[in-house]
């Protein structure tokens, strides 16, 4: 069996490093010319699904040296308002266990990292065009340098854009969630960390505002700086309406706009703001998928955002996408060794349906432009008394407890049934 997979991204670096090791013959392309190019965001948060697919998917010493290249991990959560008062700090559970624990990512160590091992595999500057499904059963692949390769199955992990997705599954809607994200970042210094809130320095920050809108902020330290510097992210969310018409400007001046819609921020959080380097500074308008009714299996499939955009919101997008490539590798190594291949991708898309849409439909619940939190007065009052719901939480052991049991729920499909039993 020959799979092809359009998309060296998470997922489909991923699910190559797994067909490998099971001896599938397996074929990478990718349109980025190189492995450094257009990659936007900084962190990536393994959660423990995460972790798991890549321990089973990729050789050791490629996750040897995966787990080489990440941050400290954040030990709490630390909710926070815009002025830096408390409303909810948490500790995150831990597992000295590489192979089931959170980690911190930076997006570009982690593409470096898992190219590892795949130079056979992997073909840059490959810009997918389209498919077509032939009568022996085979796929072929077309590309915009003219070549073309044909396989037993092709694999979509082309993420929010897919091609793939376009052609197989044209009524697959990826609508506006109504948020519009700016980030950006920093270095780690000595001046620059007195800037942050309390306790961020080794946790995922979330900072709340009267109206809706939030912040994000995450402190990556690398043990080895060889791989990168530290640095300081992050990222300003609200609904759009609250943002000026932003066409044509440049990323200095995206950061002006956080600026401008800031100014009763805590002071340090306005310098954070400000001491973003601007050549970092992006904006997105961040979309979701809407729920798919199952289809009809053939030899074309999908993983990750291809399938199953979904917002940030709960920072389960890249584990989805690797839960998927270890789910579908574990299908596929099925039909290498017998079983009907249309068969076992049928079996992958019902399962992933499943997990994948609830994360969709739970992400978008914490990022939704369109909730009574980001409208005008009510929203003031809606944001007020989830204040005081996080605030009663936080000083509520029995309750913090079970808040964070469910978080953890939402990123470990292991072990979070008995995490929650156990909080209650």
């Amino acid at each position: 069996m020959r799979v092809l997979v359009i998309g060296a991204g998470t997922g489909g670096l991923c699910l190559a490093h797994g067909l490998k090791k099971a001896g599938v013959d397996v074929a990478l392309f990718e349109r980025d010319r190189t492995p450094r190019s257009m990659l936007i965001g900084y962190r990536v948060g393994i959660s423990p699904d995460g972790s798991r697919a890549l321990h089973s998917c990729l050789p050791p010493d490629v996750f040897a040296e995966f787990v080489r290249t990440t941050a400290r991990p954040p030990q709490r959560i630390n909710m926070r308002t815009e002025k830096y008062r408390e409303l909810l700090v948490g500790d995150i559970p831990t597992d000295v266990d590489e192979s089931r624990n959170e980690k911190s990512v930076s997006r570009i160590a982690m593409r470096t990292a898992l190219l590892n091992g795949l130079e056979d595999v992997v073909r840059f500057d490959k810009k997918f065009l389209h498919y077509t499904q032939n009568d022996d059963g085979t796929v072929t692949a077309f590309f915009a340098d003219g070549t073309s390769e044909t396989g037993d199955v092709l694999v979509g992990a082309d993420g929010a854009q897919s091609k793939v997705r376009r052609q197989y599954l044209p009524h697959a809607r990826v609508i506006d969630s109504g948020i519009t994200s700016i980030a950006g970042k920093l270095p780690l210094t000595g001046e620059n960390v007195k800037l942050l809130p309390p306790m961020a320095d080794g946790a995922v920050t979330l900072l709340f505002g009267p109206r809706g809108e939030f912040v994000i902020v995450h402190v990556m330290r690398f043990d080895d700086n060889e791989i990168e510097d530290d640095y300081i992210m992050w990222g300003y969310a609200a609904s759009h309406d609250k943002f000026p018409d932003m066409r044509g400007m440049s990323q200095a001046e995206l950061k002006e706009v956080v600026l401008g819609m800031t100014p009763d921020v805590h002071p340090h959080l306005r310098q954070l703001f400000a001491l973003a380097i601007p050549e970092t500074v992006f904006q997105i308008k961040v979309r979701t998928s809407e729920r798919l009714k199952p289809w009809t299996p053939s030899t074309v499939t999908m993983i990750g955002d291809s399938v199953h955009l979904m917002t940030p919101g709960r920072g389960i997008g890249a584990n989805t996408a690797l839960r998927d490539a270890e789910l579908l590798c574990r299908k596929l190594v099925e039909a290498q060794r017998g079983k009907d291949v249309v068969t076992a991708i049928g079996e992958y898309e019902r399962e992933m349906v499943s997990y994948a849409f609830d994360a969709v439909e739970a992400s978008l619940e914490m990022m939704d432009g369109t909730s009574l939190v980001h409208k005008p007065v009510i929203g003031r009052v809606v944001a007020a008394f989830s204040r005081t719901f996080l605030r009663v939480t936080n000083a509520v052991p029995a309750l913090k407890r079970r808040m964070l049991a469910q978080d953890a729920a939402e990123r470990d499909h292991v072990s979070s049934a008995h995490e929650v039993v156990h909080a209650r």
